[in-house]
């Protein structure tokens, strides 16, 4: 009997020849693995991420599934002749290549606790409103770094069960880990002298004082400005219940 490997020219029981089409495949497959361990696509200028997961060469306006299919496509005559054409007219128009972007890596800081904190209620004696304080220390606060501060919706964090009834305030400063308190979900008044901030250097204290914003208030303590400037004012007992609504009946007389 001929055996199969004698039929392909090839030594017994070595397997049969490779054809053509299959060395070319591998050859292909190796240079492409070899172009994704040596080349850095971030600093090539026409690859894109789209929102959609795969890539594009913005020169040929190609769509590709990999990365691998992407460097293979750039070794292709299409993308070397548009690259040609693109150097050509860059260079009668004057134009460089786009820059490519730069990726900032993140700062990886080390958290050392949390800061030390004192929180006060206060009431302002002639309005009425409602104040908090507080009071953060970071004794061991890197250099040339400012606590910094804000306000985060209720919906926004993902510890707690979502709920419309509060929000949270947040404080920061490195090395520290950042931590947050839960206060009603109201108005803050941000008019001048109702939110403070302070950062001691010396003794390294972040302060911050704001005041809840009270509607009912204000609407009363208008009405009593306006029949104060109109000099008008209402005798006591003539009508019942609050200044609002004693200014309410006035005015509609």
């Amino acid at each position: 009997f001929i055996t199969m490997d004698r039929d392909w020219g090839a030594k017994a029981g070595t397997g049969g020849v490779v054809s053509e089409d299959i060395a070319n495949r591998d050859r292909r497959d190796r240079l492409r693995q070899l172009a994704i361990d040596t080349v850095d696509l971030g600093s090539d200028p026409y690859f894109m991420k789209n929102h959609l997961g795969s890539y594009e060469c913005k020169l040929c306006l190609t769509l590709h599934t990999n990365e691998g299919s992407y460097l293979a496509h750039t070794q292709g005559r299409k993308h070397q002749e548009n690259l040609a054409k693109r150097a050509l007219r860059d260079a009668k128009e004057g134009y460089a290549l786009p820059a490519p972007k730069k990726r900032v890596a993140p700062r990886k800081t080390v958290k050392i606790g949390r800061p030390g904190y004192k929180v006060s209620k206060q009431r302002d004696p002639k309005t009425g409103q409602r104040s908090l304080v507080f009071q953060i220390e970071y004794p061991e606060i890197a250099e040339d770094i400012q606590p910094r501060h804000r306000f985060m919706s209720s919906f926004e964090q993902h510890v707690e069960p979502a709920d419309k009834n509060y929000q949270y305030l947040l404080f920061a400063a490195e090395p520290y880990e950042t931590i947050a308190f839960k206060i009603p979900n109201e108005e803050v008044d941000k008019e001048p002298g109702k939110f403070f901030t302070n950062w001691d250097r010396e003794k390294l204290s972040f302060t911050l004082q704001f005041y809840f914003r009270d509607r009912e208030l204000e609407k009363e303590t208008e009405g009593a400005s306006y029949m104060q400037r109109t000099g008008n004012m209402i005798p006591q007992g003539a009508y019942p219940g609050t200044l609002m609504q004693a200014v309410q009946q006035f005015t509609r007389q």
